[in-house]
């Protein structure tokens, strides 16, 4: 069975030659998303509450487009450019994983595409 790539206009587009996600076997790898707003294509500015919830938004719905959910999700790793934000992330970030959450990596790191606070990918499994 040959890689699907998934693609939603419900999430932003892809900034270079990648697909939102890709699915074999039932393991979807979703790359990594930014707070870019898919309705206006305009970068969501602020804090990083506001860009951190954007960012999961943009995953919701290349999740549900393939047929997905957070509950799926087996490993997210978080990219943010300030350690220091790291507790007001996690705040947005647990009002998503409510249960039963994924493993996670987080890093800092010294600057993100567009100079955003912080980016997301994600690995979800389905049985």
């Amino acid at each position: 069975m040959p890689k699907k790539s998934i693609n939603t206009k419900q999430a932003p587009a892809a900034l270079g030659p990648y697909a939102q996600a890709t699915e074999l076997n039932g393991t979807l790898f979703v790359s990594g998303q930014i707070p870019i707003d898919p309705k206006t294509e305009k970068l969501v500015t602020g804090d990083i509450q506001l860009q951190t919830e954007q960012v999961l938004e943009n995953l919701k719905a290349v999740l549900t487009k393939a047929g997905y959910g957070f509950q799926d999700v087996m490993k997210a790793e978080v990219f943010i450019d300030n350690m220091n934000e790291f507790a007001e992330m996690n705040q947005v970030y647990a009002d998503y994983f409510t249960s039963n959450p994924p493993a996670r990596a987080c890093v800092e790191v010294a600057r993100l595409p567009k100079d955003v606070k912080v980016e997301i990918s994600l690995v979800a499994m389905k049985k």
